[in-house]
């Protein structure tokens, strides 16, 4: 499947190491990706989130779909750093924290055969946004792929049967990868090819607040004026990798 033709992806960020502040990082970066969305005029859909604190995520997954979203989004699979004073360090001194970022196309049901029987399905009350409703009835949905180990969660939308839906978008995203890669195995193995362990030392980007830098690895470029960045404006860096693909 060519890259252009993808219109719709799975966008995963998790803390990662950092504590509090990796888990505040995510959610900064949740809120970049957003913002470029609304920008793109793309639709950007929370499925599953767990929260840390008031501005902070332990991990989000979210449906985004627009034109061109996967050719745009996906040079920012990787871990991404971040050194900066943290609002809660008394003594001023800058901390290294990351949170990975995974971007993974979704596939047409077709493209990827999903056996019921290799299925382990599960439900729970949501205890999310939609309301009383959401909170008494059993709505999110766990699934796990036996074969491989997969496991994939929808908890947003309001009907367990859209809950449904959108997690086995979700599994055949993930088992499309694990073929596009020729990886076996768990979630976890698939993932730690993409985005690596989520370590300080294993990083594609890093966001450098005392300087106002942002420096990525793979390509060598530098910008500033991070908070510009931050607010959802990434064409220079996707504009970027668009030249040097082409290029190439």
């Amino acid at each position: 499947m060519e890259s252009k033709s993808v219109n719709k992806i799975i966008l995963e960020i998790r803390a990662g190491t950092g504590g509090d502040e990796a888990s505040l990082f995510a959610g900064d970066l949740v809120r970049m990706y957003q913002k470029y969305a609304i920008k793109k005029n793309w639709q950007f859909s929370v499925l599953d989130s767990s929260e840390s604190g008031a501005k902070g995520y332990k991990t989000l997954i979210a449906e985004v779909s627009g034109i061109g979203v996967y050719n745009e989004l996906k040079n920012e699979s990787g871990v991404h750093r971040v050194q900066r004073v943290p609002t809660t360090e008394r003594q001023g001194r800058i901390h290294t924290s990351t949170a990975s970022v995974a971007v993974l196309p979704i596939v047409e049901a077709k493209d990827v055969q999903v056996k019921e029987s290799d299925l382990e399905v599960s439900f729970s009350r949501a205890g999310g946004p939609g309301g009383q409703n959401v909170n008494k009835v059993e709505t999110a949905v766990r699934i796990i792929h036996k074969p491989t180990g997969i496991v994939v969660s929808c908890r947003m939308e309001r009907s367990q049967h859209a809950n449904r839906e959108k997690a086995m978008e979700m599994l055949r995203a993930k088992l499309f990868e694990a073929q596009r890669e020729q990886a076996v195995g768990s979630v976890e193995q698939i993932r730690r090819e993409q985005i690596g362990s989520a370590e300080r030392a294993e990083k594609i980007r890093t966001y450098n607040f005392p300087e106002d830098r942002i420096t990525d690895h793979r390509i060598g470029k530098k910008w500033h004026n991070i908070e510009e960045v931050m607010e959802g404006n990434l064409d220079k860096i996707v504009k970027a990798f668009t030249e040097k693909s082409e290029a190439s």
